[in-house]
């Protein structure tokens, strides 16, 4: 989430900076704020890729693109970030040049690429970009300060701009260098349009849910919905629980998970959480069958296995349909539904369901 601006005014701090200040929604911009302006727009480009670098699912870029376009429009000249996948340090199969088209053909602008996030080519980019331009920088994960909230790190991100717009809705729970850091050196620090949307609607359906009240909580692991699970046990009625996350919750259970993905690190964790939500009245529901494959490709066989009984060997990508069935007839007996994440491994088509 964009954070509220920490520091002081300073007298060197104009009326027009301090009014722009107040401002929290990209939409309040208008020309006079944002042309010739550099804007770091830090949005969630965090698509699927296939072995040949082709993108699988483009949802996330075409989700971007509104903002983008309301920048460029006003005469912003854009410096775009974001992460793909998980990398240990600079990783070529998560660059994020094999973007660069699809962005382009949606923006009708060739977008510049950047072979860094930081450094002096950036700064030579940044200063030549010109109104209605777009810039896209190199993964910021590349770097392991970027994860830690580095401030010199976020300084260096924050120095090519002007001021700051957050559209990653998805990565706003973390307090990274490019999402929270930034914005102690960039003002206004504001939401984008897929932000403020995602946030009026989570807002007024969290806040004044109809009852009952049930959410669906998925993705691969259970470290990065800790924060969505705790929330949400102290809220709803039902809590139904999909992902790569449940394996780590059946292994606490002690069932046999096969190769499923699981944190070691987080079984008591996932423990503690099954007896909040027994404590609280909250009806936890796990998937009771899982499809299984034999290795983690879309053309891995698969077969659907009791939840109790995933075999040596296997890995679970998917939940299975007698799960469907039983969460359909939960969720039939609510009036507020909110979903976080997925289900099951959706870019491989056998285990998008």
């Amino acid at each position: 989430l964009p954070r509220p601006d920490r520091r002081r005014f300073d007298p060197g701090f104009s009326t027009q900076q301090a009014a722009m200040a107040t401002k929290r929604s990209v939409g309040t911009l208008g020309e006079a704020d944002l042309k010739g302006k550099k804007v770091f727009l830090r949005a969630d480009l965090n698509v699927p890729l296939d072995d040949a670098q082709k993108i699988t699912d483009d949802t996330r870029i075409r989700a971007s693109i509104p903002t983008i376009k309301f920048l460029l429009e006003k005469g912003a000249k854009v410096i775009l970030a974001s992460h793909l996948g998980r990398p240990k340090g600079v990783t070529p199969k998560f660059s994020l040049k094999p973007l660069v088209p699809r962005l382009s053909e949606l923006l009708g602008v060739e977008v510049v690429m950047a072979n860094d996030c930081i450094g002096e080519e950036v700064e030579k980019l940044a200063a030549a970009l010109p109104e209605g331009g777009v810039l896209l920088l190199e993964n910021v994960r590349f770097y392991k300060e970027e994860e830690k909230n580095d401030p010199e790190f976020a300084k260096k991100l924050a120095s090519v701009a002007d001021l700051y717009v957050n559209d990653a809705f998805g990565t706003a729970h973390r307090a990274h260098a490019s999402t929270e850091g930034v914005t102690k050196f960039l003002r206004p620090s504001v939401a984008g349009f897929l932000m403020q949307k995602e946030l009026d609607y989570l807002v007024g359906a969290v806040a004044n849910p109809k009852k009952p009240f049930a959410a669906i909580v998925g993705g691969s692991k259970v470290s990065s919905k800790i924060g969505v699970i705790e929330s949400l046990l102290a809220k709803v009625d039902i809590l139904i629980l999909g992902g790569g996350m449940i394996f780590t919750f059946y292994k606490a259970q002690g069932k046999a998970v096969g190769k499923s993905l699981v944190e070691e690190d987080k079984l008591e964790l996932a423990t503690s959480l099954i007896e909040t939500a027994k404590a609280k009245g909250v009806s936890l529901l796990l998937p009771t069958d899982v499809v299984v494959a034999d290795k983690f490709a879309p053309d891995a066989e698969s077969k659907t296995v009791s939840a109790d009984a995933i075999p040596e060997g296997w890995m679970g990508l998917d939940v299975g349909p007698d799960s469907i069935k039983t969460f359909s007839e939960a969720l039939d007996t609510t009036k507020t539904v909110i979903w976080n994440g997925p289900m099951g491994v959706f870019e491989f088509e056998k285990f998008a369901a």
